[in-house]
């Protein structure tokens, strides 16, 4: 989504900020614009290939800051992926299709406890 076209339509102090995936910027095209200054910087909590590989350029730029794929450790956010948790552990002892299935469970819900 995030190629060089749409990173040279950026200004010179754009910070472009990816928490979502990362393959929605294109990490090569990146570089090349924070190393020719189309961007003034770049914060990254999710990458192409996880985890970043060892000698990957973002990790020794100045104007980049990197997250190990935690940008969502709150609190907040922890303490209510333990509530969905319960919530499926819960439905699932009661007989009943966890509520937060991934796709690829949804289709064959026929759960039975022992």
């Amino acid at each position: 989504m995030i190629g060089s076209r749409e990173l040279e339509l950026m200004k010179p102090s754009a910070l472009l900020i990816n928490t979502s995936r990362g393959a929605v910027v294109d990490q090569n095209a990146l570089v090349k614009a924070l190393e020719g200054g189309l961007i003034k910087g770049a914060a990254l909590d999710v990458f192409e290939e996880e985890p970043l590989p060892l000698g990957a350029p973002l990790a020794s730029m100045k104007n980049v800051v990197l997250t190990p794929h935690i940008g969502s450790a709150t609190v907040e956010t922890r303490r209510k992926m333990a509530e969905v948790c319960a919530e499926n552990v819960k439905a699932f002892l009661e007989g009943r299709a966890p509520p937060n299935l991934v796709p690829e469970q949804r289709a064959d819900c026929s759960l039975s406890v022992s």
